[in-house]
């Protein structure tokens, strides 16, 4: 493919901070290693990422990897997001179209941080999706801990500043999501490397654990440009009735960013016994 063939010619310094290669740049140089990657391609809009701390003994009692701690501190992400346009890298406009039944709807991503041996990651805790079609394949393709939701977003980063709000039902419990805030000013910019925000958002590894299976996928794009925004958790009820400890968790940061045109997403793996540090819940 063309898209492919440009990002192999573009130099790794392009888009280093201070001459080093970035995250990113690893990233795409790892997932095209792989034969056959990416396998699917989508578009990623108006991302709003909300940062928790929380207590990392109550937290490794939930997830079942080793956890990923920065400077000892254990954090949850809520990313809420508008997937647009997913479809197959490969077929053109016909899997394409087979795909548009799951290709564009909105997620709420509660992600958590992990390591795998020597490869930090991002860590599924749940995800919620309005889309039934999702809801039945994402588990069974992906191990994706997909819920399905009411799912209401009002941030549209790139535009003017200001308010925005939005809202997640759990359809089976009823538990919500709240929450409003502000951009005061839509100057995108990438994160300073080796500061929280990047070690939260810079991440391009994913891992999945569902029904005793562990897997993990590799994505890519290039780094995230984002702009501080202030937000108020108005209700997280969606959280607490999954996870009573997530009540004292506390907000300390959030971020806005436009997304990505035709972000590249690897074939799931699965991980064999002794490659990963996988514990039992609850152990």
């Amino acid at each position: 493919m063309e898209s492919l063939a440009m990002h192999r010619q573009t130099p790794s310094s392009e888009s280093s901070q201070g001459g080093l290669v970035s995250a990113s740049d690893l990233a795409l140089e790892r997932m095209l290693q792989r034969r056959g990657e990416p396998l699917l391609l989508a578009d990623w809009v108006d991302a709003l990422m909300i940062h928790l701390e929380v207590d990392p003994d109550a937290l490794q009692r939930t997830t079942s990897f080793e956890l990923d701690l920065f400077n000892g501190r254990a954090f949850v992400s809520l990313v809420a997001f508008t997937m647009r346009r997913m479809r197959p890298r490969l077929g053109g406009r016909w899997t394409a179209w087979c795909f548009r039944p799951i290709a564009t709807h909105p997620f709420l991503n509660v992600r958590t941080y992990v390591r795998q041996n020597n490869d930090a990651g991002i860590l599924f805790l749940a995800e919620w999706v309005p889309n039934t079609w999702s809801l039945r394949l994402g588990p069974a393709l992906f191990g994706l801990p997909y819920r399905l939701g009411d799912l209401n977003y009002g941030h549209h980063f790139g535009d003017e500043p200001g308010e925005f709000a939005g809202s997640v039902t759990d359809t089976p419990s009823g538990g919500l999501l709240r929450y409003r805030g502000a951009m005061s000013a839509n100057e995108f910019a990438a994160c300073e490397e080796g500061s929280l925000e990047w070690w939260l958002m810079e991440r391009y590894t994913a891992f999945t654990h569902c029904r005793g299976v562990a897997r993990f996928f590799r994505v890519w794009h290039p780094p995230w440009r984002r702009a501080r925004v202030e937000v108020e958790l108005m209700d997280r009820t969606l959280l607490t009735v999954r996870w009573p400890w997530m009540k004292d968790a506390e907000v300390v940061g959030a971020s806005g960013s436009p997304g990505f045109e035709d972000v590249w997403m690897g074939r799931p793996s699965g991980i064999k016994n002794g490659q990963c540090p996988i514990r039992e819940i609850g152990s």
